[in-house]
């Protein structure tokens, strides 16, 4: 069986896909293992979907590969457009649907699903527009000689995508990677599974031919690894933590030097100072750490207060954050539903823990909410120092660490006192200071009086080690091309 009936409170009863999809028909795997997805809500067994090894790895990038080398070869940039452009309706279509699977094995609020579900649509249009507009050029060296280069796809890509924005990162790697006229092995996360799965089948209804996308569920020392090292996958794309993406960069090179693009971990400061518009300061703070429940690579989780207004600061950004609603994603009230699962919420509260050894002061939140689900409360640290592991580390949940700062050269010091640099903010009233402040920050992303206002049109990475190329924008195609450069004499002059 690779499908299975399920309910959701928002859709009602659904088809829900759990087989693995492999030139555009969901198949079984080949060991028969299947794994359990677990609702973070109430812990209990959504469903069970077919686990894929390495050998269901080599038979989705045989598809691929043979649909790369096929026909899909012939299919013109404006087709290849048309069927991002279709998929991108039937996001729109079932807007719904699709909001409420993520609901259910990711514990988003509803409401936030939503904005996912037309932010992942947005983006596949918006790929859909660029795939006619990869254009090559003439280049001029001598009158003897016709030069010209052509942008051309990679070949067969492999894809790893994390557990906190499923679909949104679905989209953000499928677009671009179409687009170029690549094809497409995607590996979703082990704990979210379910709207990747249901999403690859709009891909079939989209048009799309056999074996230029394939979806498959599995788990990252396993499937994941044997994406990273196959000798047959020309690209691989991942986002996630630092950690796996050093190994995955390992196995890249240890294979066919395959091209590679991280999308990593963060530790972003989000910078506050005097003369910022404080209300609009504390809304955006709040929403930097605690929207998608703190579980966010570019999350605002180093919060730096100018000293003239830090006592304040602090106590309003507690009221703030204890006006988050906290429960069921399915509330229409909702803004912070359940940590992913068991270990993300352990982990969390460990970090809690270290946070209150280490002499930090909870503001507000730091304990379990209920006795069912990995709810956490959002939790504030004031009189954090710089050394802590609660400043240092990514903690990746709702958890934030506030201190303070002197200067502008201190605020930009401290923002730059990590490994990472994946985003930033800063909040002032003062034009200079937020230019000069965000040109000195080492960060891919700088948001000024603003935070986690991410577009489809504008470049998403990291610098240091928050990882390798951009996500999304016209640089995000940069990933899935190559450069031919083809040099013609002209004349019948011969060398010497």
């Amino acid at each position: 069986m690779t499908s299975i009936q399920l309910e959701t409170p928002t859709t009602g009863k659904y088809e829900q896909p759990t087989g693995l999809f492999i030139n555009n028909e969901f198949v079984k795997g080949v060991d028969g293992k299947q794994f359990e997805v677990i609702n973070p809500t109430n812990e209990k067994v959504i469903c069970s979907v077919h686990e894929a090894s390495e050998k269901d790895v080599d038979i989705a990038v045989a598809a691929a590969r043979k649909a790369f080398e096929g026909d899909w070869r012939k299919v013109t940039p404006n087709e290849r457009g048309k069927l991002l452009v279709k998929l991108a309706d039937l996001f729109d279509e079932r807007s719904d649907q699709l909001a409420a699977i993520e609901s259910l094995d990711n514990g988003k609020a509803f409401t936030m699903a939503k904005g996912d579900v037309a932010a992942a649509s947005g983006c596949l249009r918006y790929y859909g527009g660029w795939a006619d507009k990869i254009e090559g050029k003439v280049v001029d060296t001598s009158p003897d000689t016709f030069n010209y280069i052509r942008k051309e796809p990679i070949g067969v890509c492999g894809q790893i995508i994390p557990w906190n924005f499923p679909l949104l990162m679905w989209a953000w790697k499928i677009g671009p990677a179409i687009a170029c006229g690549n094809t497409v092995v995607l590996k979703t996360a082990e704990q979210t599974p379910l709207s990747g799965l249901y999403a690859a089948n709009l891909c079939k209804e989209a048009g799309f031919p056999p074996g230029i996308v394939n979806v498959i569920s599995g788990f990252g020392k396993i499937a994941g690894a044997a994406i990273a090292s196959h000798m047959d996958v020309d690209k691989v794309a991942f986002t996630g933590s630092t950690l796996v993406g050093r190994q995955i960069m390992k196995a890249a090179a240890g294979s066919n030097l395959k091209k590679v693009t991280l999308e990593l971990g963060g530790k972003s400061p989000n910078i506050v100072f005097d003369d910022a518009d404080i209300d609009n300061a504390i809304s955006w703070v709040n929403f930097g750490i605690f929207f998608n429940h703190g579980q966010c690579c570019c999350a605002g989780s180093r919060v730096y207060v100018q000293e003239g207004i830090y006592d304040k600061f602090v106590q309003r950004f507690k009221e703030r954050a204890q006006k988050n609603v906290v429960g069921d994603p399915f509330a229409a009230d909702t803004f912070q539903g359940p940590q992913v699962s068991q270990i993300q919420f352990d982990r969390i509260m460990g970090y809690i823990k270290a946070g209150q050894d280490e002499g930090a002061t909870i503001v507000t939140g730091g304990k379990r909410k209920g006795n069912e689900g990995y709810f956490i409360e959002p939790t504030i640290f004031a009189d954090v120092k710089d050394d802590m592991s609660i400043m240092q580390e990514e903690i990746f949940g709702p958890v934030c660490s506030i201190a303070k700062f002197k200067t502008k050269e201190d605020a930009v010091r401290l923002g730059n006192n990590t490994t990472y640099g994946l985003a930033a903010a800063v909040h002032t009233s003062n034009l200079n200071t937020a230019i000069e402040v965000s040109n000195a920050l080492k960060a891919g992303t700088v948001w000024v009086n603003t935070y986690n206002t991410l577009h489809w049109q504008l470049p998403f990475g990291g610098f240091k080690s928050s990882g390798i190329g951009r996500e999304l924008g016209e640089a995000a195609l940069d990933n899935y091309l190559q450069t031919k450069t083809v040099s013609i004499r002209l004349g019948d002059a011969l060398f010497g």
